[in-house]
């Protein structure tokens, strides 16, 4: 995966998708075989840190709301840098900066994060992994449970990050609607294996589409 990328990693339910992303921040390490992230090496050697990892790749889970913590919505966002060493100070500045890139009003980040919208949760969860500045986002469903306006905004919000920050993606989704407009590559996995790795238009027209058992993109389907 090269810089300023944006991927959609797909395959049917099983297939390694979740386990795959969960070795890019180090939630899992390999049992055969190495990752190699920015240079630092999984399995870890003995004196390496997974901090600095952690820092680089931010990884957004299914529902990350439920990760909310703080009494106020500013205070969950600069969570992050201050675990990373920013003194209260740094912490709220880019604490601000990220909750300003989701959207966030200097009201809402007043308020407790259980008193707001559930959108409006999401995005102060993604503003928290955002303060970091990570190099890379990885996306593991990041729309499932929103309504179709919602998931639009919420990768719309994605899409801006990567083209104006030249922010590498990695998202992880069922939805060949959302993967199809958003990603540029895609790699279909099946049983932990890869069996396509290229540009989606060239996934769409491939002989074997219908045994990577994904469903086409509303408009494909119409055509």
């Amino acid at each position: 995966i090269e810089e300023g990328e944006f991927i959609a990693i797909v395959g049917r339910t099983g297939s390694g998708k979740t386990t795959l992303v969960q070795h890019m921040n180090a939630l899992l390490q390999p049992t055969e075989g190495v990752v190699d992230i920015y240079g630092h090496t999984l399995p870890k050697k003995k004196k390496q840190k997974i901090g600095p990892i952690r820092k680089i790749v931010g990884l957004v889970f299914q529902f990350p709301e439920y990760q909310l913590f703080e009494y106020t919505v500013l205070k969950d966002i600069m969570f992050g840098p201050k675990n990373y060493g920013l003194n209260e100070i740094e912490a709220e500045e880019k604490a601000r900066i990220a909750g300003n890139l989701v959207g966030l009003s200097e009201e809402l980040l007043q308020q407790s994060p259980f008193r707001i919208s559930g959108g409006q949760m999401r995005r102060a969860a993604i503003a928290g992994i955002l303060a970091m500045e990570p190099r890379v986002l990885v996306l593991d469903e990041p729309t499932r449970g929103l309504d179709p306006k919602g998931s639009e905004e919420i990768m719309d919000l994605f899409n801006k990050i990567h083209e104006e920050q030249n922010k590498t993606i990695v998202l992880v989704s069922h939805d060949m609607d959302i993967v199809s407009k958003y990603a540029k590559r895609i790699i279909v996995l099946n049983k932990g294996k890869i069996v396509f790795d290229g540009k989606k238009e060239d996934l769409f027209l491939h002989s074997n589409f219908k045994d990577f058992s994904l469903d086409k993109p509303q408009a494909l389907k119409m055509m």
